[in-house]
């Protein structure tokens, strides 16, 4: 696999001086029981800014679903967004926002471009991976189906990394970066479990979990194989 560095709910790719977060789903809390002491949109902007601050890129994209509702966006969604828009310009770097399946608004509010996929200094294409993208690559990174892996009882974000996944290029899935969305366990998902079709054979996708105590990924057998062991 190409360099990339694995967060909980994020990757950065330091061939392209870019961090890469997906389905953030501003909005979500309006329908959720859980709720953060300094609200959805703080939450989201000061993980951010964590990230920003360890890596400081050059590129922040947001990989689709950055929005929740279809159908209409509140005033404190949309400064919601700002904040992270503020975030990334603070650090020095340039948002990018790609859309998914949930924004339809999302061209409405933003007053910067909207990218159906955008690729990156290196090449990578990044695509929320709800649909099929229209150009090739030698690793597209992509949201959508909220991977969590289920360690010792517990959920735990995941990264899913495809070597060869897609069009003979890798695919690397990332989880959810909203805290609000509870993720999809993947132990023992095959491929027609996942949404998105940049998943053509699940048995080759192995988990990456981020250890936060311990500063290190580990990194699990493929779920073809998993599967076996669970």
């Amino acid at each position: 696999m190409t360099r990339v560095s694995v967060r909980e709910r994020a990757v950065f790719l330091p061939d392209a001086d870019a961090l890469v977060l997906a389905d953030l789903h501003v909005g979500r809390a309006d329908a959720s029981a859980v709720d953060f002491p300094l609200g959805e949109g703080t939450d989201l902007a000061e993980r951010l800014r964590a990230s920003c601050a360890e890596f400081a890129p050059r590129e922040v994209v947001f990989a689709g679903d950055v929005l929740h509702r279809f159908d209409r966006v509140s005033e404190r969604h949309v400064a919601a967004l700002e904040t992270l828009a503020e975030t990334c310009d603070d650090a020095g770097a340039d948002p990018v926002f790609v859309a998914g399946n949930h924004d339809t608004m999302l061209a409405e509010v933003w007053s910067g471009d909207v990218h159906d996929e955008y690729r990156l200094a290196d090449g990578t294409l990044v695509c929320h991976g709800h649909r099929e993208p229209d150009g090739d690559a030698d690793r597209y990174v992509v949201g959508h189906d909220h991977p969590t892996l289920a360690v010792e009882g517990r959920r735990r974000p995941c990264v899913l990394y495809g070597p060869d996944a897609y069009r003979g290029g890798d695919v690397l899935m990332l989880p959810a970066f909203t805290r609000l969305a509870a993720g999809v366990e993947i132990n023992g998902m095959r491929t027609t479990d996942f949404d998105s079709p940049l998943v053509t054979d699940a048995g080759r996708f192995r988990p990456l979990v981020r250890d936060a105590e311990a500063g290190e990924t580990l990194t699990f057998p493929p779920l073809g194989k998993l599967r076996r062991l669970l």
